[in-house]
C-alpha cells in the first residue's frame, strides 16, 4: 500500500508540473488540511481546508511568481506518510529576484487520497527574495 501512496503523491507533483492543476487537486481528499510553513507568505490562511482552498494557494503562487516550479528530488516512503525533499525555483514578480529554496513536504494519505500537507521551506531565503527582509 505504501508504494501506492508514493505514486499518488508523485502524481500530484507531475500534474502540477505539467500545468494540470485539476489533476493535482483530484488526488486530494475533499477534506484535505493544507498548511504552509510558518512565516511563509501564504501561511496567513493556515490551515487551508479542501481542494478549493488549495486552489486559492496555487492561484496566489501563479499571481506572484514567474516560472515557479517545485522540483522534488526524493520521495521517502513512511507508510501512510510520504516525505518529499526538493527545491522551489522561480522569480518573484514584485522584486525580480529568483529563488532556489530548499523545501520538505510531508503528506498523509488516507483512503487513496492526500489527506494532509505540511510544508517546510527556507523561509529566510523566501523573505529575502520577496523583499520582506
Amino acid at each position: 500500500m505504501s508504494q501506492e501512496n508514493v505514486d499518488l503523491v508523485r502524481g500530484i507533483y507531475d500534474a502540477f508540473g505539467s500545468g494540470d492543476v485539476a489533476g493535482a487537486l483530484s488526488r486530494m481528499g475533499d477534506d484535505i488540511v493544507w498548511n504552509e510553513a510558518e512565516n511563509y507568505p501564504y501561511a496567513d490562511g493556515n490551515p487551508y481546508r479542501g481542494p478549493q482552498a488549495v486552489l486559492g494557494v496555487f492561484g496566489r503562487i501563479a499571481g506572484d511568481w514567474d516560472g515557479f516550479t517545485v522540483m522534488p528530488n526524493q520521495f521517502l516512503d513512511a507508510g501512510d506518510t510520504v516525505v518529499v525533499l526538493g527545491r522551489y525555483r522561480g522569480t518573484f514578480k514584485a522584486t525580480g529576484r529568483a529563488q532556489n529554496s530548499q523545501m520538505i513536504h510531508v503528506w498523509r494519505v488516507e483512503n487513496g487520497k492526500a489527506a494532509s500537507f505540511q510544508q517546510y521551506v527556507d523561509t529566510l531565503q523566501v523573505a529575502r527574495v520577496t523583499g520582506q527582509v
